[in-house]
């Protein structure tokens, strides 16, 4: 949803008249929610985005063989605090070489199932909004 089509859906909802535990609450409430994943959306991308251009140009940096490559993927980390140093070297790789056997591990055939029915402890049932009333 565009941020117009959001402006146009609340004031809908704010002209009507508005009762307290009425669905309409309900429906602003939802809509404040919806507009604030979407923000947060349009904020991840952007930053996704970001990287994604430093790691093309250090990239293709190194490909025309520039001495520092990586000049934009440390200005890019840099720039949201998530430049590395010290003792987190060391995490940061062992967590990467992780994440690479966990990516591969993705790709081998998930072993059968036994045949014999898994006992299950209680299931999550998620999040639920409750109504004001």
């Amino acid at each position: 949803m565009t941020r117009s089509e959001f402006d146009d859906i609340r004031a809908h909802i704010a002209a009507e008249a508005g009762r307290p535990g009425d669905l309409l609450q309900l429906a602003r409430e939802l809509l404040d929610d919806l507009e604030q994943v979407r923000m947060r959306e349009v904020a991840l991308r952007t930053h996704y985005l970001g990287l994604l251009t430093a790691a093309r140009a250090t990239v293709a940096a190194e490909d025309a063989g520039d001495p520092v490559p990586t000049t934009f993927l440390r200005h890019e980390l840099d720039k949201h605090g998530q430049l590395p140093s010290g003792e987190q070297v060391q995490r940061i790789l062992a967590d990467a070489a992780t994440a690479q056997r966990l990516l591969a591990s993705l790709d081998e055939p998930a072993p059968r199932q036994s045949s014999r029915k898994a006992v299950r402890g209680p299931r999550c049932g998620g999040v639920s909004r409750t109504l004001r009333g």
